[in-house]
This record gives C-alpha cells, structure tokens and sequence, in this order.
C-alpha cells in the first residue's frame, strides 16, 4: 500500500503522479491546481512519501510529522496578505535548495496555496522563486497548489507540469461531515453549497451558517434588485465587517449560478439552493442567464480585487452597485 492510496476522488492525478514515479520521470516542477479543500496538499505530501520511503514505515512515519529535510512544506503566511516575503524566500527557504538532497535521493519543496504565497500583484518573491525553477538541480522538486493558477505570473505557470484537480463528489462529502458528527439537517445543505469541497463543506455545516447565510444572499439579492444607494452602502458595510466574508460571497456566488441555471430550465437537482427551488425559479423570472452569470463573474472580480490589496469598503460598495446594474 502506497501513501497515495489514501488520496480518494482524484484518480486522475494520482494515475499520472504514480506513471512519474514509476517510469522515474518525476518533474523538476509540479501545479496542483483545483479547488480548495479538495486533495491538493495531502496529494503532493503523498507523492513526495512514496518517492523519499519507498515504503518504509519508520521514513513514512518521519515525513507524515514534519520531521524529514527532504519533505518541507512552505505555506502563506499566518498575517497580512499572507503572501510570502521575498527576504525569507531568499535568506531561509532557497538556500535549502542549493544543498538538497539532505538524506534521501530526491527532495520536495511543497508550497500550499502557491497562488497566495506568490501572487502576480507582488511578483517579487515569484521573480526569485522562478529563478531556482529554472535552473533546477538534479532530484529537488517543487510542488505549488492553487485554487486560482491565474494569480501566478505566467513565467512561475510555464515551468510547471500541470495536474488538474477536481471536486469531491457528495458521497465522499458526506462521509467527511458525518465523521464529525455533524447531523443531517446540516450535512445535506452544506454538501449542497460547497461544490465539492470539503473545507467549505465543513464551515457551512456548523450550526447555523448553511441558515444564516442563506439569510444573508437573499438580503443582498432583494437589496440589489431596487434598494436605494444608501441600504447598498450600508450593506456593504455590513459585508465588509463580516469575519467570513470569503465564504459568504461564494455563497453567494453559488446562489447566482443556480439563479442561471434555474433561468435555462435545468432541473432542481442541478442546484446548490435546491431547497429554494420555488423562490429561485421566481426570482430567475426577472433575470436571464446571462445577466445571472455576468453576476457571477463580478463576485469573482470582488474577490480577486481584495485579494490585490483594494479596499475591502470599496470593493463591496463596487459589487453591490455593479450587481443593480445587471437587471
């Protein structure tokens, strides 16, 4: 039994990394890209323990708690933007590049949420990172994760080998959710809303978000249809002091997305709301598809613009402007 073994849902990727390792033609450089909550991590500590232990239990054992020079994760930082600095890219994790392997044959730099780590909008740290990956040395890997590949610069994209990532289905979900004990009443919604994430599965499942946030999308989607500048400034505020903001606008994205769906006549079981059927449908009356959708995108541009350093404020008030326009 291989550490990949225990990746589930995502045979694709596991067949090529397997293929790799087992034709010895393992990549300088890897992209992990697909959702959050979906693999990504796990997968990459896998491959790397299967490669480094050949199936030794006691080397397995030493990577599965951090404590093997061969295997090092790097994730983005705990403050700020999370992005990682330049200077500690350069004085603490390059250098370890330079004299890899330590112990093993081969080493793996794992960098989790690479696209936060090193986003295009502060290219330093990506600038010094792609130096290394283009002068690789003999047997050290990289591996970077992203849920969003287009946040990386082009060049740090090109000089990896993409594997493709996608989302968990329900039985899996629920097989999570309900391992925490979670009760049915919020396993189902949850499943429902994470589009086959776990992460997002497991946040909404806790008691009470899957009703408060749908409280909360409804109110922006009345708020959008025709309330005045003053109730959307004030939403926005509201939004803009929300310590779970990141997943109330991918609720929210999910709502308009079945709001296009709904517009297009696919049937209910297509729909993340699907408890919502009726008030959907009615709403979508008012709206096409496209309109639907183009919301859809804005909320992506949302995110994508705070993610750059705008102002949270101003972000929102932008949104939820752009959003009444798209009657």
């Amino acid at each position: 039994m291989t550490a990949l073994d225990a990746v589930l849902s995502q045979n694709t990727a596991v067949r090529a990394l397997e293929r790799a390792r087992q034709q010895g033609r393992i990549s300088s450089a890897y992209l992990f890209v697909g959702p959050s909550g979906v693999g990504k991590e796990l997968t990459a500590v896998a491959f790397a323990t299967d490669v480094i232990s050949g199936g030794d239990p006691r080397i397995a054992s030493r990577i599965a708690s951090g404590a093997h020079p061969d295997v090092r994760v790097f994730g983005p930082r705990d403050e700020g933007k999370r992005n990682i600095q330049v200077e500690v890219l350069r004085s603490e994790i390059l250098p370890l590049a330079q004299f890899a392997p330590f112990e093993a044959k081969s080493t793996f730099f794992i960098f989790p949420e690479a696209d936060v780590s090193f986003p295009d909008f502060q290219p330093e740290a990506g600038n010094a990172l792609l130096k290394t990956l283009e002068e690789p040395r003999p047997n050290v890997h990289f591996i970077l994760t992203a849920e969003r590949p287009d946040s990386l610069l082009p060049t740090i994209r090109s000089r990896c080998q993409r594997i493709r990532f996608g989302r968990l289905p329900d039985a899996l979900l629920r097989r999570i959710l309900e391992s925490e004990g979670l009760t049915e009443e919020s396993v189902g919604p949850a499943i429902a809303l994470s589009a086959g994430r776990a992460d997002v599965a497991l946040a909404l499942a806790r008691q009470g978000t899957v009703e408060e946030l749908t409280k909360l999308v409804l109110a922006v989607d009345d708020a959008v249809r025709g309330a005045g500048p003053g109730t959307l400034v004030d939403l926005a505020d509201q939004l803009a002091q929300r310590d779970d903001l990141d997943l109330a606008l991918l609720t929210l994205q999910t709502f308009y997305r079945d709001m296009s769906v709904s517009a297009l006549g696919l049937p209910r079981t297509a729909l993340g709301f699907s408890i919502h059927g009726d008030d959907l449908e009615t709403r979508a009356t008012s709206m096409d598809a496209g309109a639907a959708a183009a919301r859809v995108g804005l909320i992506h541009d949302c995110v994508r613009s705070m993610q750059q350093n705008a102002n949270r404020q101003a972000a929102l008030d932008a949104l939820l402007f752009g959003l009444r326009k798209l009657r």
